[in-house]
């Protein structure tokens, strides 16, 4: 079968379940076998009761000691009892799952897998499977996949359909020749994709991982060399010369300009007045202050007759962006106005009529400002906030709405500095490597569940102040297999356990653009005390009044993303705090995690995230938002980045290599992910 035929020739697979993938972007059969494992699980051999330490992930075979209990609690329905073998019980509970009840009868053994936690009842198994002896034998010692899904499809179906897909599909010859994958050690694309998904053992699915992240970075850095290769040096048709507003702007802002700022605000000043077209990406950790250097630049655009754009990713920041931006410019005669999708045709209309009449110097919105009816007068600079949140095309269809104008990239992601030039090479690389002095240092601890309800009273009283609060988790909903802390199950137990006048919501990525923003926005007015969210809060909004933030399953994050979530606290002129709730114990985790405590320093973490995670380590969650990646991960995957590189410049430095026949399997590979980086 072909590689592009649709998931509806999986058997099995009606219209109802072709809809599910969809909502996944899984449409063929290419996209099925894409759809990578987000992790692995083993079923280890039953233990006995006593034997089980908290927070492990157990199976156990018992006997109910009674009847099962239902009963609702806070508009949940708990499904509750004991359980019992001979070396002791245990406490079980299933949330909204009361039909256990009928499934779990006193004087019948049976075998349930879930985490063990201490609560105020004692040792619980929370949410535990029941498994079959046949299917459990069958799983014993077995790597088997576990699937990002959405509600509705199951692990199983996945692992179903990727079956099917592997059996039948075609496979043509690899685009990496023999000695391409000689002199970097990998195996076959055909190979790599069978055990990726079932894997012969922990070995062999780290070669095919191997093998995968190598082909996606080794095309993204060949593509965006061809990119590149049509962005010369290009003529400053916008020279941006006038800073008398800025002089004035710097004097009048309430504190003083950090020396790093200083020193970027210069080399950003040298290009926009200089000879050639700005290209120029601004590292700094969250609160470093890249958004004042933005607003320089925005406001010399302004005083100089060009107008300027910046796009942000979440309408809530564009928002605030723009409050702040209108109240700043307001003193110089600068009009600013909001573009984002949420807004009324008729207000979108008049904005379109404004930019291109020049009666609006600078426009902040979020993806909006790239639609066709956008168009400006005189556009001679564009920012992009949270760079590696916009793919390629976004950021070039909002430059092609100017001639030529500046680019100014911003990102508060701390890549080391040699994977920068690597992956931005096409920018010039500024970084703010200094915070303001008046911010007071976040307080860190990391510790385990014997702290989750003293964490939980701390909670409490720092709410009871009037401050708020964030709890990051990995996941959205309960995974069939995975055992990990999720935003909506894990809500409603905060709500439980929390004082009644505590408000309590929960925010994810899956939600519909408008329930988010009405979501940050009621957190940003203090309206929701406790926000429980997946990782899409790390770029979402200022809330200076927050002041904790709790990382659930913390050792499941890498290091570098722990320090951008932590950033969404002390932003304000209290003191804040940060928890990292570990449910693993092991040195090498605490010995990551405790990095954490030593440092609030982004490129120090960076570093030391390189350094401490190992080949290994792959079954945590990867760095979310870093770029466009659907296995490799910049900080994991280091080493593979750097070999993937060295290939691509061996190609490049040969001129002619790429063009021999044998390669033309690899220059089609290159042109199908450039345009995909469009998307």
């Amino acid at each position: 079968m072909e590689r592009t035929a649709s998931v509806s020739t999986i058997k099995g697979v009606g219209e109802k379940t072709q809809k599910l993938f969809g909502k996944l972007n899984i449409f063929t059969l290419e996209d099925v076998l894409e759809h990578y494992p987000r992790n692995y699980e083993v079923y280890e051999a039953i233990k006995p009761i006593r034997a089980i330490e908290e927070g492990e992930v157990a199976a156990v075979y018992v006997q109910p000691v009674a009847t099962l209990e239902v009963k609702r609690r806070k508009g949940l329905t708990l499904t509750t009892g004991r359980i019992r073998d001979k070396s002791g019980d245990l406490y079980v509970i299933w949330f909204n799952m009361p039909y256990i009840k009928k499934q779990i009868r006193p004087g019948t053994t049976y075998i349930l897998r879930g985490r063990v936690t201490r609560q105020k009842q004692g040792m619980t198994m929370e949410q535990p499977q029941i498994i079959s002896r046949e299917d459990f034998e069958k799983r014993k010692h077995v790597m088997q996949p576990v699937y990002p899904l959405t509600t509705g499809l199951t692990n199983n179906a996945v692992s179903k359909a990727v079956a099917f897909a592997l059996k039948n599909v075609e496979f043509s010859e690899d685009y990496l020749p023999l000695e391409i994958r000689r002199a970097y050690d990998l195996i076959s694309y055909k190979e790599a994709l069978f055990e990726i998904h079932f894997p012969k053992s922990k070995d062999s699915m780290i070669r095919a991982r191997r093998r995968i992240v190598f082909d996606e970075f080794f095309l993204f850095i060949l593509a965006m060399k061809k990119i590149k290769e049509t962005k010369k040096q290009k003529n400053n048709f916008c020279e941006i010369t006038e800073f008398a507003h800025c002089k004035k702007f710097m004097e009048q802002l309430p504190y003083q300009l950090t020396n790093a700022q200083k020193k970027v605000w210069e080399e950003v000043k040298a290009d926009i007045s200089g000879d050639y077209v700005m290209n120029r990406l601004i590292q700094g950790d969250v609160g470093s202050g890249k958004t004042v250097i933005a607003q320089l630049a925005l406001l010399a655009t302004a005083e100089s007759g060009y107008q300027g754009a910046i796009m942000v990713p979440t309408e809530v920041l564009a928002r605030q962006h723009f409050e702040s931006f209108q109240k700043s410019f307001a003193p110089y005669g600068v009009e600013v106005a909001l573009l984002t999708g949420s807004m009324k045709a008729s207000e979108k209309k008049l904005v379109y009529q404004k930019l291109k009449s020049h009666e609006i110097d600078i426009v902040v919105g979020t993806h909006a400002l790239i639609q066709e009816a956008v168009e400006f007068d005189r556009l001679a600079l564009v920012v992009t906030d949270e760079q590696h949140r916009f793919g390629v095309k976004q950021r070039e269809s909002l430059i092609k709405k100017g001639y030529e104008p500046h680019t100014l990239v911003m990102s508060a992601t701390p890549i080391p500095r040699t994977l920068a030039i690597i992956l931005y090479g096409d920018l010039d690389l500024s970084v703010i490597d200094e915070l303001p002095g008046e911010r007071l240092p976040i307080k860190n601890c990391v510790v385990n569940n014997n702290y989750r309800q003293t964490a939980y009273r701390f909670i409490e009283k720092e709410v009871s102040k009037g401050n708020q609060v964030y709890v990051i988790c990995p996941m959205v909903e309960e995974s069939e297999n995975l055992e990990a802390e999720n935003v909506i199950d894990y809500t409603e137990k905060l709500k439980m356990e929390l004082a009644p006048y505590i408000r309590v919501e929960y925010l994810h990525g899956k939600m519909k653009n408008a329930q988010k923003n009405d979501i940050m926005e009621r957190f940003s007015a203090g309206e929701i005390h406790v926000l429980v969210s997946t990782t899409v809060i790390e770029v979402g909004i200022n809330v200076p009044n927050a002041t904790v933030m709790m990382v659930e399953n913390a050792e499941r994050f890498g290091l570098a993303q722990l320090h951008q979530l932590r950033g969404r606290v002390g932003r304000g002129n209290k003191q804040s705090y940060c928890i990292f709730m570990s449910n693993q114990t092991n040195k090498e985790t605490m010995e990551r995690l405790e990095t954490l405590n030593k440092s609030n320093d982004g490129f120090f973490i960076a570093n030391e995230d390189l350094r401490l995670r190992g080949p290994g380590d792959l079954f945590g969650i990867r760095q979310s938002g870093m770029f466009e990646f659907k296995l490799a991960d910049v900080f994991n995957d280091a080493a593979i980045l750097k070999d993937a590189n060295e290939c691509a410049k061996e190609f490049e430095d040969s001129g002619v290599r790429l063009m021999l026949k044998k390669y033309q399997h690899l220059r089609r590979k290159i042109e199908v992910y450039g345009e995909g980086l469009y998307l």
